[in-house]
């Protein structure tokens, strides 16, 4: 839903009679951050919540995922889509300083930022306690894991497989 918003915020910038005006603001940096947080980051952290217990052999901490998720989608929101109003508003990007029309939107950017930053702490301890130990994960942690990998105990031992496994 982040990266469509990107998307949909990347068609106004395609338009070049908008970009003319958009381009050199703070719409580009939310639409910048809407694309490659939301579409890459937040891909990347859900591939280490997917292979975790595969790589460690524990479980992690679902309250705290959860905990990280909801803090993350709420702060990242009220990070950047304030960046946009300020875009349209005409704040330019690459300043030192901000004229005080744009004051509170940068005031709630900025709160946004402190949660977004902390719940990033959340997401490192969570993978720091997986590590440690914790509840052994199955050999299959998901509902619906297939693949040669999900047949293997979980850590999978260095030399998986002493004959090829069989394809289906």
């Amino acid at each position: 839903v982040l990266f469509g918003l990107a998307g949909l915020t990347g068609l106004v910038l395609a338009d070049v009679a908008a970009d003319a005006q958009y381009h050199h603001s703070y719409f580009v940096v939310a639409h910048f951050h809407y694309a490659l947080f939301a579409g890459g980051i937040m891909g990347v952290m859900t591939g280490v919540y997917y292979w975790l217990p595969k790589w460690t052999g524990h479980m992690f901490s679902e309250t705290l995922g959860k905990w990280h998720f909801w803090l993350t989608v709420i702060s990242f929101n009220l990070t950047f889509m304030p960046q946009f109003f300020l875009g349209l508003a005409g704040m330019p990007r690459r300043i030192p300083d901000y004229a005080l029309q744009f004051v509170e939107f940068n005031a709630i950017s900025t709160v946004g930022a402190f949660i977004l930053g902390f719940s990033q702490l959340i997401f490192a301890y969570n993978v720091w306690k997986c590590v440690k130990g914790g509840t052994r994960a199955a050999d299959k942690v998901w509902e619906g894991a297939e693949g040669l990998e999900w047949d293997l105990s979980s850590p999978p031992p260095h030399h998986s497989w002493e004959v090829q496994p069989v394809i289906k």
